[in-house]
């Protein structure tokens, strides 16, 4: 009894410690019929930035429209056979072979048409980004609507419709949430063309990845060079009376020094109540040597330090400084400037570990 309870008391210091971060890191489960169609799915739909629909990848079902439809022709059936109306009989066979001949109308529409991912370029994670599609027509019939959107998309406003003749552009937007490489979702197309009573749909994988910065911070805070004492000597300290200039004035930020509060003018926004303390912007001169690594950013986190030092790299290059960059995993990256040194910098902050 006594091994026992020593047994269950081991185990419940176990799960205490380790059980909720195990099942917060855990992905969701999915039941076998969702694994099963899953796996389904994308054997049939190989990832690839340019897909033909062919007869195995186009599926078809009625629309809510197509069984109301489908619904009327039975009454329509069951009432003429009842009351031995030839005209019924003329009316539902008619209606029903409408129905049956728009279903290889439908199919045409779509068989054939191929799908191509355009150019991607990088942005910042939570800044949406038209993602490029080029629809191409090789008959010389014309498609009619044609919608497409992402399927992780469930609004179904978010469709795009397109009619193609030989080639037609589109965009669906997109919106990265994290850093680093994101995978595209899985493309949806579909059409109700001609009547509307029948659904016919695809799936499309694309294979390239689309590169995601960090988010910048905002407002972007000032410079190591401006506010920071313990910056190396390559990078100059923060103005003192006779060096550099200010231009302008701009809110306080936490870090900033005492010395730098213009009172009159934060005595003036604050008697009005509509602002706070301000300081005075300081714009080192154009060829300043700055140092931007993790120290300097006075944080503690890892995705807000890379959220600063984007900032920064952002803000020195738009001031034409030359900078260096040190990573929390230890990259460094050699002083230089211009928008080669940013994009390589950029891509450092994205793929930092």
């Amino acid at each position: 009894r006594q091994r026992r309870t020593q047994q269950q008391r081991t185990s419940t210091g176990h799960a205490g410690c380790y059980g909720p971060a195990m099942k917060q890191q855990r992905p969701p489960r999915l039941s076998w019929w969702q694994r099963r169609w899953q796996h389904w799915l994308d054997a049939r739909h190989p990832p690839g930035d340019q897909h033909t629909l062919s007869q195995r990848s186009i599926y078809i079902l009625p629309t809510r429209a197509g069984w109301f439809l489908g619904l009327t022709l039975l009454i329509l059936l069951v009432a003429s056979i009842n009351f031995q109306l030839n005209l019924g009989y003329l009316v539902t066979f008619w209606l029903l072979a409408a129905a049956a001949a728009s279903v290889g109308v439908a199919h045409r529409n779509l068989h054939g048409l191929q799908i191509q991912l355009g150019a991607l370029s990088p942005v910042f994670a939570g800044q949406a980004l038209d993602i490029p599609i080029q629809l191409k027509n090789s008959k010389k019939r014309a498609r009619y609507a044609v919608a497409i959107r992402f399927l992780e998309q469930k609004d179904n406003k978010s469709f795009v419709l397109n009619d193609v003749t030989t080639s037609q552009n589109t965009a669906l937007s997109f919106t990265p949430r994290t850093r680093g490489w994101q995978p595209l979702p899985k493309v949806l197309l579909q059409s109700l063309y001609p009547l509307g009573v029948f659904r016919l749909w695809s799936y499309w994988q694309p294979h390239s990845r689309i590169l995601a910065y960090p988010q910048p911070e905002t407002p972007c805070p000032p410079l190591p060079s401006a506010h920071n004492p313990a910056a190396p000597p390559t990078s100059a300290a923060a103005p003192q009376s006779g060096q550099g200039q200010h231009d302008s004035v701009r809110p306080y930020q936490r870090g900033d020094r005492l010395r730098d509060i213009v009172w009159k003018k934060s005595a003036q926004t604050l008697a009005s109540g509509s602002g706070d303390l301000v300081v005075r912007s300081y714009h080192p001169p154009s060829g300043h040597l700055l140092s931007l690594d993790t120290e300097a950013t006075g944080l503690h986190e890892r995705e807000a330090q890379l959220s600063r030092l984007t900032a920064w790299v952002l803000q020195a290059h738009e001031k034409n400084h030359r900078w260096e960059l040190r990573l929390p995993s230890g990259t460094h990256i050699a002083t230089d400037s211009g928008p080669l040194h940013m994009q390589r910098c950029l891509q450092a902050l994205a793929l930092e570990p």
